[in-house]
C-alpha cells in the first residue's frame, strides 16, 4: 500500500481576492508546505530557546559575547560572499509597503534599494499579505500602473535601468499566518512571505540580472539566522536556481543579535549581504530583555535616545566593523521624517537633522541608509556621494579603531536625559494612533510627521510598561502609574474625538485602539510582541 499524499495547505476564513489565483497556485502552495513541514518545528524551538534566554537575562541582568563561539570570531580568514553587481551600491535605500502606488513610486524614488516590506510596514491582512505578492510579481513583469481614484493622478514605472533593486522583507519568525494551515496547524508568515515570493520570482528576477534578495527581521541569535541558511539552501534546490543566488541582509534590532554580528554573518557567509543598525526595534528590544532590570536600565523619551549616546554609539560602531571585517555592507538606519506640504519652516529644520543624521553614518563607515520618503533620497543621496564618490562602497574601511567591550552595548545608564511627562503624553499619542491605523490594515502611518511603523508602537508601549512597573518619576515631580497611564490615554482619545469629529470617530478602531495599548502597556504578564494581541483583534 502505498503512502498517502502529503496533506494540501488549507485555505482558511479568507474571502476570494481578485487575482489571487495567480499567487495561491497549486505549485507555489505545495513549495510554501514544505517549507513548513521541515521547517517550522526547528522555529517552534528557537522560540521556546528566545524564552529560555530572556529568563536567563532576568536573571543575571546582563549579556557578553559567546563564549562557544569565540573561535568564529578570532578567525580572521572568513568572508560573506561577495555582493552581485546589483547590491554593490546600496548608498540610499527607501522603506515601505507593496501596495500598487508604494510598489511604483519605490521604484521610481531614486533610491539605490526598495525595501518592500511585509513585516512591520504592513499589517498582516489577507489581502495585504496576498495582493502585495501580486504588485511585485506585476512590477518585475511591467505589467503594474496606478491611477490615484482621489486626485485622479497616474503612476507608471520608469525604465528599467532607473528602478531600484528589491530587497524583501518577510515577517519575523514569531509570527504565524493564520489563513495559511496544514492539518489544522498555521504556517509562520515569514514560510508564507519568503516562500510565495522565493518560487515566483526568482528565476524571473536571476534573468534579469538581479537576484532573491531578503532582509531578515527580529533575529536574535546566529542559531536563527542558521535555520534561514537552511531555508535558503532547499528553496534554491528545490526551484533549481544556483546555490548563492539568494542574498540576505540582517536586521541587528535585537539587543541580543548585537553580540551575534559576526556568528550571525558567519551562518549565513554563502547568503550574507550585510547588516543593518535598525533603531527602533533595538530600543524596544533592550526594553523588553532589561524591563525588571531596574533603574539603570531605564530609557528616557524615545526622542531623547539620538543614535549619538554612547550605547548607540558602541552599536552602529561594532556594526560597521563586524561588516568590513567580513566583506559584508554596513547599511545604517531610518530618516522617518515626512515632509510637510505645507510647512517650509518644519521641513527646513527637518532636512538639516536628516541631513546631519546621513552625514554622521557616512562618516562613521556605513556603506548606506534608510529613508521613509522619496523627498529625502537625494539628501541621504548627497551625504553618501561626499564620501563614497564614484566607489560602490567604503567596505575597504576597516574601522581597526573600534574597540567595542560587552557592557558598552548595554550602558543605558550613561545617558543624562530622564523620562518626562511629554514624553509619555507621546508615547500613548503614538500608541493609540498607530494601533487604530494598523486594525485598519495600515502598517506604515504619518503621525506628527514621521512614518511610524510597528516598532514604533512597540517601543511606546513598552516604555510606558517599563516606567510603571521601574517607580519612575516625572520631571513634573508625578510617579507613573497605571492610574496617570489610564488618565492619559483618557485624554487623548477625547483629544481624538474631537479632533475628527464624532462620525469619523464612531467609523475607526479608537476605543479598540486605546483599550489595547493599555493592556499591552499595563498587563503585569508583558506580551513579547505587540503585534500578537492585535493579530487576533485584526479583521480580514
Amino acid at each position: 500500500m502505498s503512502a498517502p499524499a502529503p496533506s494540501p495547505l488549507a485555505i482558511v476564513d479568507a474571502e476570494p481576492l481578485p487575482r489571487q489565483e495567480e499567487v495561491l497556485t497549486d505549485a507555489a502552495l505545495a513549495f510554501v508546505a514544505e517549507l513548513h513541514r521541515r521547517f517550522t518545528p526547528r522555529r517552534d524551538e528557537l522560540l521556546a530557546r528566545r524564552a529560555e534566554r530572556r529568563a536567563e537575562i532576568a536573571r543575571t541582568v546582563t549579556l557578553d559575547f559567546l563564549p562557544e563561539t569565540a573561535a568564529i570570531r578570532a578567525d580572521d580568514s572568513w568572508q560573506v560572499a561577495p555582493a552581485p553587481a546589483a547590491l554593490n551600491d546600496r548608498r540610499v535605500e527607501i522603506t515601505g509597503p507593496t501596495d500598487r502606488k508604494m510598489t511604483i513610486n519605490a521604484l521610481n524614488s531614486g533610491a539605490k534599494v526598495w525595501l518592500a516590506d511585509f513585516e512591520d510596514a504592513s499589517a498582516p491582512t489577507w489581502e495585504n499579505v496576498v495582493l502585495g505578492q501580486l504588485n511585485l510579481i506585476d512590477a518585475y513583469t511591467r505589467n503594474i500602473d496606478f491611477t490615484d481614484a482621489k486626485s485622479g493622478k497616474s503612476y507608471a514605472l520608469k525604465a528599467d535601468a532607473e528602478l531600484a533593486t528589491v530587497v524583501m522583507r518577510p515577517r519575523g519568525w514569531h509570527l504565524d499566518e493564520r489563513h495559511l494551515r496544514l492539518d489544522g496547524s498555521p504556517v509562520p508568515g515569514a514560510l508564507v512571505d519568503f516562500g510565495l515570493y522565493f518560487f515566483h520570482n526568482a528565476q524571473r528576477l536571476l534573468d534579469q540580472g538581479k537576484g532573491p534578495y531578503f532582509y531578515l527581521p527580529k533575529t536574535e541569535s546566529h542559531l536563527e539566522a542558521r535555520l534561514w541558511n537552511e531555508v535558503f539552501v532547499f528553496a534554491q534546490d528545490y526551484v533549481g536556481v544556483p546555490q548563492g543566488s539568494v542574498r540576505a541582509t540582517v536586521l541587528i534590532e535585537t539587543i541580543t543579535a548585537a553580540y551575534e554580528m559576526e556568528e550571525i554573518l558567519y551562518e549565513l557567509r554563502e547568503h550574507a549581504s550585510g547588516l543593518n543598525a535598525g533603531r527602533w526595534d533595538y530600543l524596544f528590544s533592550i526594553v523588553k530583555n532589561f524591563r525588571d532590570g531596574g533603574a539603570k536600565f531605564v530609557l528616557p523619551d524615545r526622542n531623547a535616545v539620538t543614535m549619538t549616546a554612547p550605547f548607540m554609539r558602541a552599536y552602529t560602531e561594532l556594526l560597521v566593523r563586524t561588516c568590513h571585517k567580513r566583506g559584508a555592507h554596513a547599511i545604517g538606519g531610518m530618516a522617518a521624517f515626512i515632509p510637510s506640504r505645507r510647512d517650509a519652516e518644519v521641513n527646513k529644520v527637518a532636512f538639516e537633522k536628516v541631513r546631519a543624521d546621513k552625514d554622521r553614518e557616512a562618516g562613521d563607515g556605513f556603506d548606506g541608509s534608510w529613508v521613509a520618503h522619496p523627498d529625502l533620497v537625494p539628501i541621504a543621496m548627497e551625504s553618501f556621494d561626499k564620501v563614497l564618490g564614484d566607489r560602490p562602497n567604503q567596505k575597504d574601511r576597516l574601522r581597526e579603531d573600534v574597540h567595542v567591550e560587552a557592557a558598552d552595548l548595554i550602558a543605558i545608564d550613561s545617558l543624562d536625559a530622564k523620562p518626562t511627562y511629554a514624553g509619555l503624553v507621546n508615547a500613548v499619542q503614538v500608541g493609540i494612533r498607530y494601533i487604530e491605523a494598523w486594525l485598519r490594515g495600515l502598517g506604515a502611518v504619518a503621525i506628527f510627521n514621521l512614518m511610524e511603523d510597528a516598532a514604533t508602537a512597540e517601543i511606546s508601549r513598552s516604555q510606558i510598561w517599563q516606567w510603571i512597573n521601574a517607580g519612575v518619576v516625572l520631571d513634573n515631580g508625578e510617579p507613573v502609574t497605571a492610574e496617570l497611564a489610564r488618565k492619559v490615554a483618557a485624554e487623548e482619545l477625547a483629544a481624538i474625538r474631537a479632533e475628527t469629529g464624532e462620525e469619523a470617530f464612531t467609523a475607526g478602531n479608537w476605543q479598540q485602539a486605546h483599550d489595547l495599548l493599555l493592556t499591552v502597556s499595563l498587563d503585569a504578564d508583558y506580551a513579547d510582541f505587540l503585534t500578537l494581541p492585535a493579530y487576533e483583534q485584526l479583521k480580514g
